[in-house]
Parts: structure tokens; C-alpha cells; sequence
């Protein structure tokens, strides 16, 4: 997606081959999620991550638009259709995203479904309706943000990274019930989306925001920050959703760009595109 953003169609097409050879080894379509160059074979868990094959199937069918690449299309439209198939699911009258094709379901798990409400990328889904015509995907659009909207967890009133549906909303057993690395992209995702619910983007900025204005993860029952982020690409996030609900001008710190770790330089440039 950065390479598609970047207009650059040689990493595009670097990237896209090693997805190709190394990830899309599953029968199902969709990518495997855990690659690790130390280790032979290098795909240490075959289980998908829903939202990186959104992410995948989003800059191809991107991509391929811009590029007149009908292979590209192609792909994307195939990967659209083995989300469909397999992860976007109907349960207790909502349209969900399972995180995995294995491990999440009911049929999984006592607390099943379990969903991340960071995988949804909202700016994907009206792309992948395209690609793989369905009226499931306005629902799994809608319904995320309803949920957005409910899941208010401790004091803080953030949703969790990884959140049980079996009954009432409730942070899953067997993770860290927190606001985590996952959650930090969710502003992020519905500003690039075009969502602009005021109250909702405002409520997470401020509950994921320390004293001292630093992002921070957040433990959601005790409210009290965990970690705190100073690096520019976890700020964005706070700066974007700023200049979206107040008008505030990007301050001069974000919108420079210094190549750190993987995830928040990845922010950083998806908060400045």
C-alpha cells in the first residue's frame, strides 16, 4: 500500500513477488501471517491475519486501477472473495470480522467469536464490495463501527485489542486486556476512511493520550498507561484525528518523516498520505 501511495510500481511489484511466493501458500487464497527469515521454512504459522489480507487485496486492486495492471485486479478480486468466504462471518444479527480463518470462531473458543477491532480498514471495505459484490460488506462496515461505538472498557472508555462477542462486549480471556500496539491504528484507519463521528475520534484520542500529551498503551481496567510512544509515527495518529475534529494544524515534528521501527514509520506515512 505504502509502495501504491509512494506511485513507485517497481517495489510494488518486489513486494507483491515475495507475497506471492512466500505468503500465499494456503488453499483457501488468503496470506499466511508469521514469516520469519531466521527460521527454515521461513512460515512459522500458517493462519491468516484478516486485516493484512484486506491491506493486500486493497493496494492491489489500487494499484492495479492506477497501473492498468488486470493481474493485479485479478488478485485482488480472488483475495476478496476468500475473505468473504471465510472470515466475514454473521453472528448474533452482526456482520464480523474473524481476525483468523482458525482459532476465533465459536466453534473455536467458549468465548467465541472473538474479534480485533483494529483489523477492521475501513477504507478497504467499500473496495472489496467492488471486487467481491456483497451487501455483507456495508454490514461488516456498519456493524464495526457500532461496536466502536459500544465497546467502552474501565475508565478510559477504549475499546481492547482483542474483544469476546459471545455475550456482552468484554475483553478476551487469554490476552492482555489493554489498548494496545493493535488498537493504536484504529483513529488512524477511520480518518483515512472519511469517518468523521466527532465524539467517537475525540473519545479515542483522549483515552489514549498520557499526561503529558504522549500516545500511550493503556491497561483497560486500571485506565493507567503502560507504554508510552514518543516517536512521531505513534503521535501522528493523535495529530491527525486532531486536525480532523479541531482544525489544528499538523505540528511541525509530524510532518517530517525519519525512517524508525516498522509499525510506527508505517503510521507515520499513512498518517501523512
Amino acid at each position: 500500500l505504502l509502495a501504491y501511495l509512494a506511485d513507485s510500481p517497481a517495489d510494488f511489484e518486489q513486494i507483491w513477488y515475495f507475497t506471492r511466493t512466500e505468503l500465499l501458500l494456503r488453499d483457501d487464497g488468503l496470506a499466511a501471517w508469521k514469516w520469519d527469515p531466521a527460521v527454515t521454512p521461513h512460515v512459522t504459522d500458517v493462519n491468516n491475519a484478516s486485516d493484512g489480507d484486506l491491506l493486500i487485496a486493497y493496494a492491489l486492486a489500487l494499484a492495479g486501477s492506477a497501473w492498468n495492471r488486470s493481474d493485479y485486479i485479478e488478485a485482488a478480486a480472488k483475495m476478496a472473495q476468500a475473505l468473504l468466504s471465510h472470515v466475514v462471518v454473521s453472528s448474533g444479527g452482526r456482520m464480523l470480522l474473524l481476525p483468523g480463518v482458525s482459532g476465533f470462531d465459536s466453534s473455536d473458543r467458549k468465548d467465541g467469536p472473538i474479534i480485533n477491532p483494529s483489523y477492521w480498514v475501513y477504507e478497504a471495505i467499500p473496495i472489496m464490495a467492488l471486487l467481491a459484490p456483497s451487501n455483507a460488506w456495508q454490514k461488516l462496515s456498519d456493524d464495526g463501527l457500532s461496536l466502536l461505538r459500544s465497546m467502552q472498557f474501565g475508565p478510559r472508555k477504549l475499546p481492547g485489542d482483542w474483544v469476546s462477542l459471545d455475550h456482552m462486549p468484554e475483553p478476551a480471556k487469554g490476552f492482555d486486556a489493554e489498548f494496545g500496539y493493535n488498537s493504536l491504528r484504529i483513529p488512524l484507519y477511520l480518518v483515512r476512511a472519511g469517518v468523521s463521528d466527532k465524539a467517537l475520534l475525540s473519545r479515542l484520542r483522549q483515552g489514549m493520550t498520557a499526561e503529558d500529551g504522549t500516545p500511550a498503551t493503556i491497561n483497560l481496567a486500571s485506565g493507567k498507561p503502560k507504554t508510552l510512544l514518543s516517536d512521531p509515527g505513534y503521535r501522528i495518529v493523535n495529530d491527525v484525528v486532531a486536525c480532523v475534529t479541531d482544525g489544528t494544524k499538523l505540528p511541525e515534528s509530524s510532518q517530517q518523516f525519519e525512517p524508525s521501527l516498522y509499525y510506527p514509520s508505517t503510521l507515520h506515512l499513512l498518517g501523512l498520505a
